[in-house]
């Protein structure tokens, strides 16, 4: 019984899923801005929104968004049994502007 549990258990956390949009071909390597976003009872009907183009100073700044279900969205998901589902959003920008909040707006 232990077993079926923990394979189970497995299983269930390492389903993975990850969703990117890219917008700008000049993808850089790190995300300007990460954030989970809750969903509740597997996230059926429901939607959550990110500003990119207000996190990268212009919509022509933003490079990629990205959605993805990390292993402690897994596991959250796993101990609420489906109940509680978080997701992981996370923008990256090609301005490097957007990357210093103290930089001039343009």
């Amino acid at each position: 019984m232990n077993k079926l549990l923990l394979a189970v258990a497995m299983v269930t956390v390492s389903g993975c899923a990850t969703q990117s949009f890219v917008l700008n071909d000049q993808q850089p390597s790190v995300p300007t801005k990460e954030t989970m976003q809750p969903f509740f009872v597997s996230g059926l009907g429901q939607t959550q929104e990110v500003d990119a183009a207000g996190i990268c100073h212009g919509a022509e700044n933003v490079a990629k968004v990205e959605t993805h279900m990390s292993f402690l969205n897994g596991v959250l998901g796993a101990l609420s049994s489906g109940l509680y589902t978080p997701r992981q959003a996370t923008v990256y920008c090609v301005d490097q502007w957007a990357l210093n909040d103290n930089a001039p707006h343009r």
